[in-house]
C-alpha cells in the first residue's frame, strides 16, 4: 500500500492526505477476468429471461447476438481508454480527461445509474429465487439479510472478494454443464425440432423493432466489461491487464448469453411462462424437472450474490472516484479505510440505496439500468474518437474514427429503443445530476474539480 497521499485536485482543495488508506494493488488479469464475469453473471441470461421472451417475440439469442455485436465495439474503446487512463472512474475518468469535468461529471452520473441500481436488481431477484423455493421466508427479509452480508464483505476488502469470486463462479459452471445437457436431452427425446425457431421467432412480435427493443434491455447484462475498469487502481499492471480483461470477459460471456438463450427457447418454445420474471423456472422444468429447478435456483441465487459483491464494490469506487475530487462530499465519498484499505462509507450508502429492492418493479429497474449503461457506453465511444483522432493526432482511420464510430451509432441505436418509461425516468436522472453540477460549481462560476490521475 503506497504511503503518498494523493494530488490536490484542480481546484486547490485537499484530498485524502496521510491519515486515509489507499486502494490496494492486489488484482491480476484471471482476478479481473473473474471479476467482469462474476459482474455480469453467466446466469444472468435468465434474469429478464422471460421478460425479452415477450418483448422479442421468442428471439432472445438474436436479440443477444445484436448486443453482443454492439458490446463487442464498446468495449474495445473501454479497453483502450483504460490503457490511456488506468485508475478508477471508469467512464466517468475518460470523459473528464477528454471532454472536460462538467461533461464527465454527467457521464458518471448516468453511470451511477446502472451502478447504483445493479446491486438492486441483484438483491430482487435474489429474494424473488429464494422466495419461491421457500416461501415462508420473505422476500423482503431475504433482501436485507443479502444487504448485510455483502456489505460486511466489501468492507473487510477487495481480495476476498476475488476470493469468493473463484466459488461463485465454479458453481455457475458446473451449472451450465448440467443444464446444456439435460437441455440437449430432453430436445432429443421431444421428436421434431425447429432449430431455427429461437432467430426466426415465435410469431408473436415481426419485424427487427421488438428484437431490438429486446436488445436494449439485455445491455445490463454486459455490466461487467465496464465494472473491470474501476478496478484499475487495484490491478498488478492496469495498463496491460485491463484492456486484456475487459475484452475476454465481454466475448466469453456474450457467447454464453446466446448459446443458454438458445438452448433454452428450444426447450421451452413458448411465451407462456407461470410468471414473466421468473419465467427461467419454467425452462428448468422442461429441461430437467424438479431436479435442476431446484439446482438452478442454487446456481442463480450464488450468481446473483457474487454480482451483488462485485456491483458493489465497482458502484463504491465510482462514488470514492466522483468524493475524491469534491464532486460528492469529499469526507464520505472520497473517505478510505486504513484498516481495510476499502471506501468504507461509499459501500454503505450503496446498500442503504439497495434496500428498495423491496418496492421497484423488475422490468422497469432492468430497463433503467440499460439506459443509464447505454449513455455511459456512448460517451466512451466518443472519447476515444476525441482522445486519439483529435487531441492525439493518431490518424488511423479505422482504429481510432471508424470502429469507436460504429460503437457509439449501434449504443445510440439501442438507447433509443427503451421503453419510453425508462427513457423519462433516465432523462430526468440526468437533469438531475446537471443540477447537482450547478449547485457544485454555483452555476458554473467555479471550476468542476478534476480526478488526480496519479496512480496509487
Amino acid at each position: 500500500m503506497s504511503s503518498t497521499a494523493p494530488a490536490n485536485s484542480a481546484a486547490g482543495q485537499p484530498l485524502p492526505g496521510d491519515h486515509e488508506g489507499r486502494l490496494r494493488r492486489a488484482l491480476g488479469v484471471p482476478s479481473l477476468v473473474l471479476f467482469g464475469l462474476v459482474y455480469m453473471v453467466p446466469l444472468t441470461v435468465f434474469t429478464t429471461y422471460g421478460i425479452v421472451t415477450v418483448e422479442s417475440g421468442g428471439r432472445v439469442p438474436l436479440s443477444y447476438v445484436v448486443t453482443l455485436a454492439a458490446m463487442i465495439f464498446t468495449a474495445r474503446s473501454y479497453a483502450r481508454m483504460a490503457g490511456a487512463f488506468p485508475v478508477a472512474g471508469s467512464a466517468y475518468t475518460y470523459t473528464q480527461k477528454t471532454f472536460g469535468a462538467p461533461v464527465g461529471f454527467l457521464a458518471g452520473w448516468s453511470l451511477l445509474l446502472d451502478y447504483l441500481f445493479l446491486p438492486m436488481l441483484n438483491y430482487m431477484v435474489i429474494g424473488l429465487y429464494l422466495n419461491a423455493a421457500v416461501p415462508s421466508i420473505p422476500q423482503w427479509l431475504i433482501i436485507v439479510v443479502t444487504i448485510v452480508v455483502v456489505t460486511v464483505l466489501n468492507i473487510i476488502g477487495i481480495v476476498s472478494v476475488a476470493r469468493a469470486n473463484v466459488l461463485i463462479i465454479a458453481v455457475q459452471a458446473i451449472f451450465i454443464v448440467v443444464f446444456l445437457v439435460m437441455a440437449a436431452a430432453a430436445i432429443s427425446g421431444s421428436g421434431t425440432v425447429d432449430v431455427m425457431a429461437p432467430f426466426a421467432g415465435d410469431g408473436t412480435a415481426g419485424g427487427m423493432a421488438p428484437v431490438l427493443a429486446g436488445a436494449a434491455i439485455l445491455c445490463l447484462s454486459f455490466l461487467g466489461f465496464d465494472a473491470v475498469s474501476t478496478l484499475s487502481e487495484e490491478a498488478k499492471d492496469a495498463k496491460r491487464d485491463v484492456p486484456k480483461a475487459i475484452m475476454l470477459a465481454t466475448v466469453i460471456c456474450g457467447v454464453l448469453f446466446i448459446v443458454l438463450s438458445y438452448a433454452s427457447q428450444l426447450v421451452f418454445p413458448s411465451n407462456a411462462f407461470t410468471d414473466v420474471d421468473s419465467g427461467s423456472l419454467d425452462v428448468m422444468t422442461a429441461a430437467g424437472g424438479a431436479f435442476l429447478s431446484a439446482f438452478f435456483t442454487a446456481a442463480y441465487v450464488a450468481g446473483a450474490t457474487g454480482s451483488a459483491l462485485t456491483s458493489q464494490a465497482s458502484v463504491a469506487r465510482i462514488l470514492y472516484a466522483m468524493g475524491r475530487d469534491g464532486v460528492l462530499p469529499r469526507k464520505v465519498f472520497g473517505h478510505v479505510s486504513v484498516k481495510f484499505s476499502t471506501p468504507t462509507w461509499a459501500i454503505l450508502v450503496v446498500s442503504v440505496i439497495s434496500l428498495l429492492a423491496v418496492v421497484i418493479d423488475l422490468a422497469l429497474l432492468a430497463s433503467v439500468v440499460s439506459f443509464g449503461a447505454l449513455v455511459a457506453f456512448s460517451a466512451v465511444n466518443l472519447t476515444v474518437i476525441k482522445h486519439y483522432f483529435i487531441d492525439a493526432g493518431e490518424k488511423n482511420v479505422l482504429n481510432n474514427l471508424v470502429l469507436p464510430g460504429i460503437g457509439f451509432v449501434l449504443t445510440v441505436w439501442l438507447w433509443t429503443s427503451l421503453s419510453g418509461t425508462a427513457l423519462t425516468l433516465g432523462l430526468i436522472w440526468l437533469a438531475v445530476g446537471f443540477l447537482w453540477l450547478l449547485v457544485v460549481t454555483r452555476g458554473f462560476q467555479r471550476p468542476t474539480p478534476v480526478l488526480d490521475m496519479r496512480e496509487g
